[in-house]
């Protein structure tokens, strides 16, 4: 019987090899994401990721149990790495209109990482494309309490909140859906900046 307290040298190489194996998949989880930033996800297959990333298929298959879930996988930590950034960012913004800005700034810093073959690639694969349906409702409506916060405060003019936050959504789903970036030729990333600009142009209250 082994004193109290006691561990195992079995138990100890299983902890250490089960860390080994989540710091593995991380990794695997970040290369994955800059490759299909960089290229797009479409045209590759399991046999050149593993090429790719020199890595077994059980390597591999450790980030997800198929190439459809680990695409999806990526794509959720890109959004969720993102996001973590952009909160970040704006933790120590107090001022509404800066605040609704550097938000803005940031995702389009972030979406200004994807190729136009990745962007296109996450539009048009459906499991992907919700995804970002998801993060895009959830950015307009963290925008949109980040205007109610400046009417809240004086800031902006509450007439024009419930507007503004329409619009917003409006935007953002133009951004999304592809539309709004092949009417201006703007890419993602500058779109999202130049939303915040609007917005804050828009709403900002006027001297009496």
């Amino acid at each position: 019987m082994m004193p109290q307290g006691a561990t195992s040298a079995t138990g100890r190489t299983r902890r250490s090899r089960k860390s080994d194996e989540g710091s593995r998949r991380q990794e695997l989880l970040v290369e994955l994401e800059a490759l299909f930033l960089s290229e797009g996800f479409s045209g590759l297959t399991i046999e050149e990721l593993c090429s790719r990333l020199r890595c077994s298929k059980t390597t591999l298959y450790s980030v997800a149990s198929s190439r459809e879930q680990i695409i999806q996988k990526v794509t959720r930590h890109f959004f969720e790495r993102s996001t973590k950034a952009i909160e970040a960012g704006i933790a120590d913004t107090e001022d509404p209109a800066e605040r609704i800005v550097r938000y803005l700034a940031g995702i389009g810093s972030a979406m200004g990482r994807n190729s136009r073959a990745f962007y296109v690639d996450m539009i048009s694969y459906e499991p992907t494309a919700a995804i970002y349906r998801l993060n895009s409702r959830a950015a307009a409506r963290n925008v949109q309490g980040m205007i109610e916060d400046g009417v809240a405060s004086g800031a902006f003019r509450a007439a024009d909140a419930a507007l503004a936050g329409q619009a917003i959504s409006l935007l953002i789903d133009g951004v999304q859906s592809g539309e709004l970036l092949e009417a201006t030729g703007l890419t993602a990333g500058e779109a999202y900046t130049e939303i915040g600009e609007l917005v804050i142009h828009g709403l900002t209250a006027k001297p009496k």
